[in-house]
């Protein structure tokens, strides 16, 4: 939805609230720059930051007197949209203008691609009443400079780290120096062969963040012994998710505990159509090698969603690929590394 489409759906739904006596006294606005300013603030808020810098507040004087209140920046979303622009590193001077405008109200953000340590840790000395820290595929972030800031977020009560190297010892700083955490998002790549176990994370999480109502563990290594730990000592928590937690098998009285125990239980072979990221499957080593035991079918309906070994998702057409009959001339080889990058998947 672009920046004319938002404003024309937020003020029907503005229209629409109001009561039949009070419609037939609504005034027509014949320009944007028209609308009263907390209608135009509310429509402009649901745009992300880089929209608001580069575009809306450019629009007019009153839009940009509106896009400068310190009310417009309390959540800051420099989210997934970006995608390979992140290269770019204006992105990083534009999300440190957006926490300057904020004038340390700051509440929420969203950043993807674009964290280092310096930004998350100018974040973090601006915006010490954040409670919401999104960070998505930030692979410029060091677990230095990510505790560093953390330490400086007492008030936290909703983390997530997706697809970032996130070390152990992090996570510990995480829940040692955040005590009003309560929702952890900890995503991490799902490795179906070979079956890694562990349970670090799990450990880690059970040690040091008791007060957990929702954690999202999606495409972790953890066993049954690892959910325990957690079911142990997190006593508050309400929402599990351990979608592609390949190692958890609920054996025992495991799967009662859970039931009994959590509201919301998202299991390692649910639907992961409501998940708002691409779910990978990884496949380093197909062989038999890794487990000689286990006898993996041919048959489609082994695999969860339609995922075969070969099977790799493009996130930038939000499509499934399945490369496992394609043919090119290029790599006719007896070499798989000609044929196959590190993760399994077929290099066209």
């Amino acid at each position: 939805m672009d920046l004319r489409q938002l404003c024309v759906h937020q003020t029907k739904m503005a229209s629409s609230s109001l009561t039949p006596v009070m419609k037939e006294d609504v005034v027509e606005f014949k320009t944007w720059a028209e609308l009263p300013s907390d209608l135009t603030s509310s429509i402009l808020r649901r745009l992300c930051a880089v929209d608001i810098l580069d575009n809306a507040q450019k629009v007019c004087t009153t839009w940009r007197r509106i896009c400068k209140d310190r009310a417009m920046w309390r959540k800051i979303d420099m989210g997934s949209s970006l995608g390979h622009l992140a290269c770019d590193m204006k992105y990083v001077t534009m999300c440190r203008h957006a926490v300057d405008r904020s004038q340390g109200g700051l509440v929420e953000i969203d950043i993807w691609f674009i964290g280092t340590d310096s930004l998350l840790n100018y974040i973090a000395d601006s915006s010490s009443n954040l409670k919401s820290l999104r960070l998505g595929e930030c692979d410029l972030l060091t677990n230095e400079g990510f505790t560093e800031a953390l330490v400086k977020l007492p008030l936290l009560e909703e983390l997530e780290v997706s697809y970032c190297s996130l070390s152990i010892e992090s996570l510990k700083v995480v829940g040692q120096s955040c005590p009003k955490l309560k929702t952890l998002k900890l995503n991490r790549r799902c490795y179906r062969r070979p079956r890694y176990v562990c349970e670090e994370d799990a450990l880690a999480i059970a040690e040091t963040m008791p007060g957990l109502v929702d954690l999202q563990l999606f495409g972790n290594m953890l066993s049954d012994i690892g959910l325990n730990a957690i079911l142990d000592n997190c006593p508050n928590l309400e929402h599990l998710d351990l979608r592609h937690c390949l190692n958890v098998n609920f054996a025992g009285d495991l799967e009662k505990r859970c039931s009994e125990r959590i509201k919301v239980l998202r299991r390692p072979n649910d639907s992961t159509h409501d998940y708002p990221y691409a779910g990978y499957y990884y496949e380093i080593d197909s062989s038999e090698d890794y487990y000689p035991e286990v006898d993996y079918p041919e048959d489609d309906d082994y695999y969860p969603y339609g995922l075969t070994p070969y099977d790799n998702y493009d996130h930038d057409a939000a499509v499934y690929h399945d490369h496992s009959s394609n043919y090119d001339p290029r790599y006719n080889s007896d070499d798989s590394e000609h044929l196959y990058d590190i993760f399994g998947y077929m290099q066209l």
